[in-house]
């Protein structure tokens, strides 16, 4: 998946399993047409706009001012303001999870220690497909910055799995992202968009594990959140198929600014279920 998106450009579940890519390809430009028609008859729209939302246009002191925000640009590490609030209840501290396939640790990204290996994902041909990041460090450190220096609506972590690095990860806001724009978002939905690096761990039902993983983990440390969206490319087969082993359910097909993809959701309602 490639990478689209203001906050985060990210998107990528595996080619073959997730080796994947779930394709950030619709958070950067502008949106003009709405999803929620095809969406599931189950996706309600609420039109109640999100506190932090709402705050990032306010008036004081605390308000955007110079952050940087979808399609406008990026901010400085040294000129961002400081947020009062996480928007992602602190995913540092989450802390590692135990999945089938061991502990997985979403540790959020610090570009000099973590620049070389993503970049050396990002220029798999399976992975350059979606993610649109091939190519010199350049590419992949200016979108790791644009995540890193927005106003938190996104995270970026390299995932370790018994503490081996083998995935990215962006966990952010679908709610305050361009997507929202695309289907009828609720306040507090949370997307996710994962890249699995290495070959050898593609194609044999990790994706589908470290999602399941991931989602229930997000649900567990955002109580107030009550769904897990992500928007794979349609054309990426094994990332949907990923996300569906992983409970997600196909919520509808949208046309994205740099794709059109596959709405997919997993529900707090449903988790014990699916």
């Amino acid at each position: 998946m490639p990478p689209t998106d203001a906050s985060t450009n990210a998107g990528t579940v595996p080619v073959s399993d997730i080796g994947i890519a779930t394709s950030p390809g619709t958070r950067e430009s502008s949106i003009d047409t709405a999803a929620g028609k095809d969406a599931d008859s189950e996706d309600t729209l609420d039109l109640r706009l999100p506190d932090e939302f709402v705050a990032l246009f306010g008036d004081g002191p605390d308000a955007v001012g110079q952050r940087s925000l979808s399609g406008l640009g990026t901010v400085a590490p040294s000129s961002v303001l400081p947020i009062a609030d996480d928007l992602l209840d602190c995913v540092a501290d989450w802390g590692p999870i135990r999945t089938p396939a061991g502990a997985l640790h979403l540790a959020p990204v610090r570009v000099g220690r973590d620049l070389p290996i993503i970049s050396q994902w990002m220029n798999d041909p399976a992975v350059a497909a979606f993610w649109e990041l091939g190519g010199p460090q350049a590419a992949a450190e200016e979108h790791l910055w644009s995540q890193l220096s927005g106003d938190g609506r996104s995270v970026p972590c390299l995932g370790m799995l018994e503490g081996t690095p083998m995935s990215y990860w962006e966990i952010y806001r679908a709610d305050l992202d361009p997507l929202a724009r695309h289907y009828p978002a609720r306040p507090h939905d949370t997307g996710l968009h994962l890249l699995i690096g290495s070959v050898g761990d593609r194609g044999r039902g990790l994706g589908g594990t470290l999602l399941r993983a991931v989602a229930d983990l997000v649900l567990d440390r955002r109580p107030a959140c009550a769904r897990v969206v992500a928007e794979p490319d349609i054309r990426n087969t094994p990332s949907i198929a990923a996300f569906l082993s992983a409970g997600f359910r196909f919520s509808a097909e949208v046309d994205l600014p740099a794709k059109r993809a596959a709405l997919v959701v997993r529900d707090r309602s449903l988790r014990y279920l699916l």
